[in-house]
């Protein structure tokens, strides 16, 4: 799997969920390689879109068609500032991956500094998360080449959300945490209390 994460400052969140819309109707059945995708804007005003696609050759694909370049060309002026770009090949998913049904979608993003060791605790915190975080329904995590990571985690709710990050983990678990963590620098946190979904159809 590869995932494109594209962000950055909005003026108009009207304007672009029906520029977004318009690509699902008329360029969605064209997108050759497709899988889906993760959106929000969060209160700040910014726009988080999280796309999954079956390789970075199908991204590219995508990218170069002419279509493509004239709806993006239309997207382009709802954005204040500069889009930035994060192109990830190295993809984990998490408990499946997201989930479409998902009212609460947090991002957390950052560097890591040793991806190997990251990738081995993520595979061993997989194993937990249906004990003990039943309120996490999903997550992928993708890293860019320059060591720069997205982990969009989907939630039941925002309520459960909150509720389970009070609670004391066992021991052996907040060990596993603090590892994480500890490989983890300049790490912040990007609410979708509103996020919306799509997914190629089957």
């Amino acid at each position: 799997m590869f995932i494109q994460i594209i962000q950055g400052q909005i003026k108009n969140a009207t304007g672009v969920r029906k520029t977004m819309d318009r690509w699902l109707e008329d360029l969605e059945p064209g997108a050759v390689g497709w899988l889906g995708g993760t959106f929000g804007i969060t209160d700040e005003g910014m726009l988080m879109s999280i796309v999954r696609f079956e390789s970075a050759e199908a991204a590219h694909e995508n990218s170069d068609r002419p279509e493509q370049s004239v709806w993006w060309k239309e997207m382009e002026q709802y954005f204040i500032g500069p889009v930035t770009f994060h192109d990830c090949k190295d993809v984990m998913l998490l408990a499946g991956g997201g989930s479409d049904q998902a009212e609460f979608v947090q991002v957390i993003q950052g560097r890591v500094r040793d991806r190997e060791r990251a990738r081995t605790l993520n595979e061993q915190s997989a194993s937990m998360l249906g004990k003990y975080r039943p309120d996490v329904i999903g997550a992928t995590i993708a890293i860019d080449d320059d060591g720069f990571f997205t982990e969009t985690v989907s939630f039941t709710s925002e309520t459960e959300a909150r509720a389970a990050e009070g609670k004391t983990m066992p021991p052996e678990v907040q060990k596993l945490m603090d590892e994480e963590m500890s490989l983890l620098e300049g790490v912040r946190f990007i609410d979708l209390h509103e996020p919306w979904f799509a997914t190629r159809a089957s």
